[in-house]
């Protein structure tokens, strides 16, 4: 019987992780980097050196894998559905790829009853005026696509920076909401299959500084209340939007309770812990929703001053 293929789009860290936990699955991963030097080169199987913005590229680069998957949001959720269009197999699919777009993702949320923060989705200088005036200032700005670790947000004190925000950016649209009061922020990390089968970490409390998470800790030490919530949110979204592998679900925690910030469809920073914290790491999981394989247990390795955490399903 062949081996598996995993195709992973992108040759950073994440990929090379993934790719690591490939070898005790006995499954081949193939990767898509952007220079022979990337770190997921010296892991994969095998290793294309290509553009993922070029269809063609990315059209090829699928033909051999039995499965798609991505370790950045960079790539085009409409290049993705072109792919799904000609039979392949991707996952997570190009619908939850568009969930990278915050304003999309804003706005399908809200439709559904998801608690997020109040926003609006602006395209001038005086529409961000017209959030600041049911919100008060200071607003934040973020930029729809490619804002990570902390680009693409944008504090605003004011209409001046605002109106200097837009010259700056050409007029792009923007997703705009009041400066929160922040009791904490979290991370829930769910693995899910296309069958349905879902699986969530233990609740991760994250600290950021400049936009980047630069600590984690786990188990939560946030409300019970506000943990039960968040892993129920989590667990809804995966089946909402039909995630397959690691989906991180990013919340906020405000005096108004918990919110959800941001979703991430593939393994996250927040989730390097379970190399060794978890029974099963995220990046096995990763691999075993995409391929839809039963999914490993998500409970810790040990305990802690909480006690024992297992998974959620």
């Amino acid at each position: 019987m062949s081996r598996p293929i995993v195709g992973i789009v992108g040759g950073g860290q994440l990929a090379r992780m993934t790719a690591q936990s490939a070898v005790s699955l006995a499954v081949d991963v193939h990767v898509l980097v952007e220079h022979e030097d990337d770190p997921a080169a010296s892991a994969a199987t095998s290793v294309v050196v290509g553009d993922h913005r070029d269809p063609a590229t990315l059209e090829r680069f699928s033909r051999p894998c039995d499965v798609l998957t991505f370790d950045h949001g960079r790539v085009d959720p409409f290049a993705v559905a072109a792919l799904e269009g000609r039979g392949r197999c991707v996952r997570p699919s190009s619908l939850v790829l568009r969930c990278a777009d915050k304003a999309f993702q804003r706005r399908t949320f809200d439709a559904i009853g998801i608690p997020l923060p109040p926003f609006g989705i602006v395209h001038s200088a005086a529409e961000i005026g017209r959030v600041a005036a049911d919100h008060g200032w200071p607003v934040v700005a973020k930029t729809p696509i490619g804002g990570w670790d902390g680009d693409g947000v944008f504090v605003l004190s004011g209409p001046d920076e605002a109106r200097a925000l837009f010259e700056r950016l050409g007029g792009v649209r923007l997703v705009v909401e009041p400066l929160l009061e922040l009791l904490g922020e979290f991370v829930v990390l769910v693995a899910r299959r296309p069958g349905g089968e879902a699986v969530a970490y233990p609740v991760v409390d994250t600290v950021d500084d400049g936009g980047i998470c630069v600590e984690t800790a786990v188990p939560s030490v946030a409300h019970p209340a506000h943990i039960a919530a968040a892993r129920a949110l989590a667990l809804r979204l995966a089946h909402e939007v039909g995630a397959t592998g690691i989906l991180a679900v990013e919340f906020l925690v405000t005096p108004q309770g918990v919110l959800v910030d941001e979703l991430v469809p593939r393994p996250h920073r927040s989730g390097h812990w379970t190399i060794e914290g978890a029974v099963t790491s995220q990046f096995e999981n990763h691999l075993r929703g995409v391929l839809d394989w039963p999914l490993g247990d998500t409970g810790l390795r040990a305990l802690s001053h909480a006690g024992p955490a297992g998974p959620v399903r």
